[in-house]
C-alpha cells in the first residue's frame, strides 16, 4: 500500500526522484549556458584578433613604399667607439613622428622586443632579438626628447626616450625605455648634440655596463 505525502498524495520516494530530477536538469541547463557563452566569447576574441590582423596587413601594404632602413653593422662601435655606454631596455615601435598612434608596421619596425642600442660618431644602431637589427646613420638623425607616450605605449611622464629620424622621406620617431631609466638623460643629450654638429667625446663604457650591454644585445 502506498503512503501519501499530506495533501499531495506524493510518496516520500516519488518525492526524493523528482527533486534529483530537477537538479539534473538544473545541472544540465547551467552546463548548456556556460557553454554556450564560452562559445560566445571565444568568437568575439578571434574575431577581434582577425580585425587586427587584417589592420596591420592593411597598414603594411599602405607602407610599402617606405624603404627599408640601413642594416646594423657586424659589430656594436666596430667603426667608431661608442660615444657613451650602450643602452640596454625596451623598443615599443616607431611610429610617424608627431602621431604616436600611428605605428609603421613596414620592414618590422612595428614588432616590440628587447632591444640594445649602441650611439657612435657614425650614427645610432639598433639591435632587436626578436626582429631584424637596423642602423640609423648621422646624417638621418633629428633629435632626441623625453615622452609618456610612444607607438601605442603609455608610461609616466618622461618614462620613454623617443628618437626622431628620417627613413627616405619620411620622419620617424622611434620609442625606447632603458632598464635604467636615469640613462635617458645622456641619451636625449648626445643624440641632440650629435644632431647640431657637436660629437661628443666618446665614452668607454665600465666592465659591468659594457658586460650589461653584450648580455641586453644576446636576449
Amino acid at each position: 500500500m502506498t503512503i501519501s505525502n499530506g495533501s499531495t498524495g506524493t510518496s516520500p520516494r516519488a518525492a526524493e526522484f523528482l527533486l534529483a530530477a530537477e537538479k539534473k536538469s538544473a545541472a544540465v541547463s547551467d552546463w548548456g549556458q556556460y557553454l554556450l557563452w564560452t562559445g560566445i566569447f571565444v568568437v568575439l576574441i578571434l574575431g577581434t584578433y582577425a580585425l587586427m590582423w587584417r589592420a596591420w596587413k592593411k597598414r603594411g601594404r599602405r607602407q610599402a613604399d617606405l624603404p627599408a632602413p640601413a642594416a646594423a653593422p657586424a659589430e656594436p662601435g666596430a667603426e667608431e667607439p661608442p660615444l657613451l655606454p650602450g643602452l640596454t631596455g625596451r623598443y615599443f615601435g616607431s611610429t610617424t613622428a608627431g602621431d604616436w598612434l600611428d605605428r609603421i608596421v613596414a620592414h618590422g619596425l612595428g614588432t616590440r622586443s628587447t632591444v640594445a642600442l649602441t650611439l657612435t660618431a657614425q650614427g645610432l644602431r639598433v639591435d632587436r632579438p626578436a626582429a631584424a637589427g637596423f642602423f640609423v646613420p648621422a646624417a638621418d638623425l633629428a633629435g632626441a626628447r623625453f615622452e609618456k607616450a610612444a607607438a601605442g605605449k603609455v608610461l609616466p611622464e618622461g618614462g620613454l626616450l623617443v628618437v626622431t629620424w628620417k627613413l627616405g622621406d619620411t620622419l620617424l620617431d622611434s620609442g625606447f625605455r632603458s632598464d635604467h631609466a636615469a640613462e635617458h638623460d645622456a641619451w636625449v643629450d648626445a643624440v641632440n648634440r650629435l644632431v647640431a654638429g657637436d660629437v661628443p667625446a666618446p665614452t668607454a663604457a665600465a666592465p659591468d655596463q659594457a658586460s650589461h650591454h653584450q648580455e641586453g644585445t644576446q636576449k
